[in-house]
């Protein structure tokens, strides 16, 4: 226990030391300098989140039955978990489809707006701190739209005024494992290393039509590009039940990368559960996901990608 509360100590020193990323909200920079940064309010999402990283592991440590012997009387026994959440997602970012072309916004170019799609997770807890799991995301949003200027998209021009169609499909599907370094009865502080392996491709077309003044006749148009990348991320993940009951907890998790030329890779969810009883719970939360692919590939048909999706997530899980 000694031990255990001079790493707390350190940890919490090193967390007063650390600087934070220095934007507000999920923006990517123009230069490429720091792609991907994310703030909770006024705090950097990196500092915020080991704050909450700090006090879980410091409540774990001293909240009643934190005994060896009481391990086996966690609120969070189970076997087998199956998460199913709705999200709304608000995609945001930009497409590129070669380096030499100008980068394509979602919203203003395109007019991408919030959409509703799922995720689901399943959760083997094979043993009593060693659970194997995958996540499962897929994004898919169409829109139709005039545009307001000139876009390139792999060497094909959509002119201004013109009437397009957009789709955007992405698939995530992450394997994982992950181990609990402190369990307890009223909750765990583990770490998860995981392969996210994104499945990205986008289309954009337009029918024959005339545009402009004076008309000029414009044929059928069609370009499209994707990406397959797979992306190893690693991070903390918690769970704290906020009472001496299973009835009200709260969990979280963060996971992140930097890729180098690629770029960088940050994720985030955080819930409130309530349990219905020993095998139902609802929960409530908001997530982040930011991707950022800075290089396309002109030897072959994948695209640059600038993308984040974020917004509330509300789901159930059931435990066995």
């Amino acid at each position: 226990m000694k031990q255990e509360f001079k790493f707390a100590r350190r940890l919490f020193h090193l967390m007063q030391n650390r600087r934070g990323l220095q934007t507000a909200g999920v923006s990517f920079s123009e230069s490429g300098q720091n792609p991907i940064s994310l703030r909770f309010g006024n705090r950097p999402l990196s500092r915020s989140f080991l704050m909450v990283i700090t006090i879980t592991f410091l409540l774990l440590l001293v909240l009643p039955g934190a005994s060896r012997a009481q391990k086996h009387e966690d609120f969070d026994e189970y076997k087998l978990r199956i998460e199913t959440s709705w999200f709304y997602s608000n995609p945001s970012g930009s497409l590129q489809g070669r380096s030499s072309e100008v980068p394509i916004d979602f919203h203003k170019d395109f007019g991408f707006s919030s959409y509703s799609t799922f995720s689901g997770k399943v959760d083997w807890k094979i043993s009593h701190k060693n659970h194997l799991y995958v996540d499962i995301i897929p994004f898919n949003s169409s829109r139709q739209t005039v545009l307001q200027r000139d876009i390139t998209f792999r060497g094909n021009t959509f002119v201004a005024n013109a009437v397009v169609q957009t789709e955007l499909h992405a698939f995530l599907v992450a394997p994982g494992y992950q181990y609990d370094i402190i369990r307890r009865k009223r909750g765990h502080l583990g770490i998860a290393v995981q392969f996210d392996l994104f499945n990205t491709s986008a289309k954009i077309k337009a029918a024959a039509q005339v545009v402009g003044t004076p008309p000029v006749n414009f044929g059928p148009l069609s370009a499209n590009g994707s990406i397959l990348a797979p992306l190893p991320v690693a991070g903390p993940q918690f769970r704290l039940y906020l009472t001496d009951s299973p009835r009200l907890y709260v969990e979280g998790g963060v996971n992140g990368m930097y890729f180098f030329g690629y770029g960088d890779f940050v994720s985030t969810a955080d819930k409130l559960g309530v349990n219905v009883n020993k095998h139902v719970s609802f929960t409530a939360g908001y997530q982040v996901g930011s991707r950022l692919i800075i290089k396309d590939n002109t030897q072959s048909n994948r695209i640059g990608l600038r993308m984040s999706q974020k917004g509330p997530v509300v789901g159930a899980a059931f435990t066995f």
